[in-house]
């Protein structure tokens, strides 16, 4: 189920097989695992390939040297760049340096090395693991920036250098990180490789298990999505049905000047099933909707939000008015996804914050990280530096689902348990794909999907929609929210064919 671990569960997993399995054992099978790696990105015939391997002062390059010695073994050209540990070295990695030594890889001093002359076929990072607690500086900076700008492939080993296995962040207020093509890392999966700034700097990843027994790895709760998780709730529709079966949707939203918000909102709401989908507005209510006719379009005002599952805060504004009708909101017994405004207009209020985290009915909040600074009364520079701990924060203090937008977004619930999501791409940063989100999971919780399998679905949906419409060229520069509806339409039913019951 892809489960993800923490630089402090992989520490404890690594302890517990190596003391039962022969000295410098594991750091031979990373070797070995790195250089099956690089090998798949080499030509088949490597006579001719030239291959830079990067070794740096811990074990990490102790898995870069290992790695060197067994790709020079199969006839490529081999050019190693060591850097040797300013202490003593651990007796595994003085093993892995006098295997390289003793193979066909030829070390080379780093000042002595044309890197960027050089026409490399793969270039393969084995400076910093997973132990890095500072930014890259000195030689190690220079080598980076210049790696940086090759036109090759590149493989990280555990973790690009420079990139915080846990957060996703690059290291550092200043830092700098290997931009990779590809990652293997070693025991388990890592947070970080696929948040923040990790799917920028890991690009795909593997995961090589070393053949540690299952028996030393604890449970976690901590995973990367997966349908497996909400799949269950996929069902295909029965015959005998009516509007009424598959629930209503309130959108609430729409101050003046701002009426786009929830027009997208319900419209994605409409389009994931939900029966039926009034389009409620905190000033002048519109007409209809003359692209979507099936909205019911209401003044907020005048509407029974007992009535149906509730979508608050998309161009709701944060005036009087506004905090009125979320007040009403958190205090009827519908589930309730708050959203855009709403954020805002909870971070400024404590007493309606306390009324939230008591309410009995489902609560789903979509922040994005500015928003989620807000309710954290901190900055967006520390959520971003820590995610994870950011949505698991307001999950608990909130006591409802979050779901922390951006690159990887977070999913967190009450109980710690969070999982990152894998679908997505930057077709998504623009204005009003956050709406299209909020309508499509209000859909889902009005046809009486749980809280926490709904926002696990609605964020897979949301990014595979993006994915599918980049695939077929229709963005990522350019495309636009409502364009997502119709493809997340798409994939829903698609999902139900093949897994509904």
């Amino acid at each position: 189920m892809n489960p993800l671990y923490s630089v402090a569960e992989i520490r404890a997993i690594e302890r517990a097989a190596a003391a039962v399995l022969p000295p410098g054992a594991l750091m031979q099978r990373a070797g070995q695992a790195s250089a099956n790696a690089a090998l798949d990105k080499l030509p088949f015939s490597t006579a001719h390939a030239r291959v830079l391997v990067l070794a740096g002062p811990g074990d990490n390059g102790g898995d870069a040297l290992e790695a060197a010695a067994h790709i020079s073994y199969t006839g490529a050209q081999v050019t190693l760049i060591h850097f040797a540990p300013r202490g003593a070295a651990s007796p595994e990695r003085d093993a892995a340096l006098q295997r390289a030594k003793l193979s066909d890889a030829r070390f080379r001093e780093w000042d002595d090395a044309d890197i960027a002359g050089t026409d490399w076929s793969l270039v393969v990072d084995g400076l910093f693991g997973i132990g890095l607690k500072r930014s890259l500086d000195g030689a190690f900076r220079e080598l980076v920036e210049i790696v940086n700008q090759l036109r090759c492939p590149v493989l990280a080993l555990d973790v690009p250098s420079g990139l915080d296995a846990d957060s996703g962040a690059v290291v550092g207020p200043d830092g700098i990180a290997i931009h990779a093509t590809h990652t293997i890392t070693f025991i388990g999966n890592k947070p970080g490789l696929h948040t923040c700034d990790g799917r920028d700097y890991a690009g795909l990843v593997d995961v090589a298990r070393l053949d540690i027994d299952p028996a030393h790895y604890a449970p976690t709760r901590l995973h990367l999505n997966d349908v497996k998780f909400f799949s269950r709730h996929l069902r295909a529709r029965r015959h005998n049905t009516h509007k009424g079966s598959y629930g209503n949707v309130a959108v609430v939203g729409g101050a003046r000047g701002m009426s786009g918000a929830p027009i997208l909102a319900a419209r994605a709401a409409l389009n994931s099933g939900a029966g039926r989908v009034y389009a409620l507005f905190a000033e002048e209510a519109l007409a209809s909707d003359p692209g979507q006719p099936e909205l019911m379009c209401r003044l907020a005002a005048d509407f029974d939000l007992s009535l149906a599952t509730l979508v608050v805060g998309p161009g709701l504004g944060t005036t009087r008015a506004a905090h009125d009708l979320l007040a009403r909101a958190v205090g009827c017994g519908s589930a309730l996804l708050a959203d855009a405004d709403a954020l805002n207009l909870l971070a400024g209020d404590t007493a309606l914050q306390t009324a939230l985290a008591h309410r009995p009915a489902a609560v789903v909040l979509t922040p994005h990280p500015l928003e989620a600074a807000r309710l954290l009364g901190t900055s967006i520079a520390a959520v971003q530096a820590d995610r994870l701990a950011a949505a698991r924060e307001l999950a608990s203090r909130l006591h409802a689902v979050v779901v922390l937008k951006g690159s990887g977004t977070v999913i967190a619930a009450p109980s710690g348990d969070a999982v990152i999501n894998t679908t997505g791409n930057p077709a998504l940063a623009t204005a009003g794909t956050g709406d299209v989100l909020a309508g499509l999971c209000g859909a889902l919780l009005a046809q009486g999907w749980p809280q926490w399998e709904a926002a696990l679905a609605a964020v897979w949906l949301h990014g595979m929609a993006a994915d599918v419409l980049v695939t077929e060229g229709v963005g990522p520069i350019g495309l636009t929210a409502g364009e997502l509806i119709p493809a997340i339409r798409v994939a829903l039913n698609r999902m139900v064919q093949h897994h509904g019951r």
